[in-house]
């Protein structure tokens, strides 16, 4: 749903300097921090409004295994067999099909 968003140059360069300013360590647990999570979840709706989404204050430095935890607790992505890769992309299980997005 966000692929667009999330491989846009600002969110890139956003999620780059945050991750700087973090020194890449996780905020949970201390080890490499590699991804720049949301707090507020992003949505269709507000991941349009750059004050939540380009947002700093609303960003975590998490390392692959805090993040994928994060989204598992919830039942969210990783529970329903979708996961993220080493880059934070989105990978899915092979037993399940990526979901169509028909907003």
């Amino acid at each position: 749903m966000n692929d667009k968003f999330y491989n846009s140059q600002k969110w890139r360069k956003v999620s780059k300097l945050f991750l700087k300013s973090k020194h890449y360590i996780c905020e949970r647990c201390g080890g490499v921090g590699e991804i720049a999570h949301h707090k507020i979840y992003l949505d269709r709706w507000n991941v349009r409004n750059p004050e939540i989404a380009l947002n700093m204050n609303d960003l975590e430095c998490l390392c692959l295994a805090c993040h994928n935890a994060e989204h598992g607790e919830t039942g969210s992505a990783t529970a329903a067999g979708i996961g993220f890769d080493e880059a934070g992309n989105v990978i899915y299980s092979p037993l399940i099909p990526p979901k169509k997005d028909n907003d």
